[in-house]
């Protein structure tokens, strides 16, 4: 009896193991073949002419160079907002706030905005931002859309990084007469740094791949300005190019080198998240 029993768990166990192991190898199967189609598709229409000319209709040319510059200037303009409240809100629910039902509270809205579909972001910074403040459709008004997106991934996890530095160190600080802000700022804030530019980074990563949200609130134009110019003005993205040149306009040599884009840059995002992680972690040790 007790043979059969070994007997079938041992089968069991093997058939758990073997799904899982098709669970994963499926999933890999399916990360490697988008990646190698987008790559394969779209890295082959790059050019030198692509990257650093703007669309021009007169003569037919396709340039992505204001695409890729309004990028820039959304990811500046957003981690400029989102990074302070992020910070602050977090310090003052790990340090500050002492009714636990507010925290609570805060948590749960925060965990609660992360959910929430983009395109209702996208609706409300239209109405919001785009009519009632009269921004119009601009790029500053997109960033700050997506400072409202981004700002749950920011604080929960400078939060938890917060949670993470030993109490002994507050206690010690305090013991040599420093005061709340002091310690904070002196000893809290540098051990978890590692918890905000984690934060940030995850942040660089949703902006890139934000489509929906930008074409309520940012628009679609393809001009060249400056910082401050392109800010007040309106402007594509390159989610938001890609988008266009495939959907408006058949250009699916230029939206699959657009594609390609984005996937080098969302690797690179994810390899630099792991260097630093790994790069604080052993400063962690030393």
């Amino acid at each position: 009896m007790n043979g059969q029993l070994n007997t079938r768990r041992k089968i069991k166990i093997g058939l758990l193991r073997v799904s899982c192991g098709l669970c994963a190898a499926f999933t890999c199967f399916l990360t490697l073949f988008l990646l190698i189609y987008v790559l394969a598709k779209g890295i082959p229409n790059l050019s030198w002419e692509l990257l650093s000319t703007k669309p021009s209709y007169l003569s037919g040319t396709i340039g992505i160079l204001p695409d890729i510059l309004n990028t820039v200037y959304i990811i500046v303009a957003t981690l400029v907002f989102v990074l302070p409240l992020g910070v602050g809100a977090a310090v003052y629910l790990t340090e500050y706030a002492k009714n636990k039902r507010i925290v609570a509270v805060i948590e749960y809205a925060a965990e609660t905005l992360s959910g929430i579909p983009s395109i209702i972001y996208g609706l409300v910074g239209m109405l919001f931002f785009c009519q009632f403040l009269n921004m119009q459709t601009s790029l500053l008004a997109g960033a700050l859309t997506l400072v409202i997106m981004n700002l749950p991934t920011v604080m929960r996890t400078t939060q938890e990084s917060l949670k993470t530095v030993p109490q002994s160190y507050r206690e010690g600080a305090f013991g040599l007469g420093a005061g709340k802000w002091r310690v904070i700022r002196t000893v809290v804030l540098p051990g978890c740094i590692d918890g905000v530019i984690t934060g940030c980074i995850l942040s660089v990563g949703r902006i890139l791949g934000e489509s929906a949200a930008l074409l309520f609130t940012a628009g679609f134009a393809h001009a060249l300005n400056g910082f401050f110019e392109g800010l007040g003005s309106a402007g594509a993205t390159l989610t938001v190019s890609l988008y266009v040149y495939a959907k408006e306009q058949g250009e699916f040599g230029v939206a699959f080198a657009i594609a390609a884009i984005l996937m080098i840059l969302t690797l690179l995002v994810n390899l630099l998240a792991a260097l630093v992680g790994r790069w604080f972690k052993r400063r962690q040790k030393l």
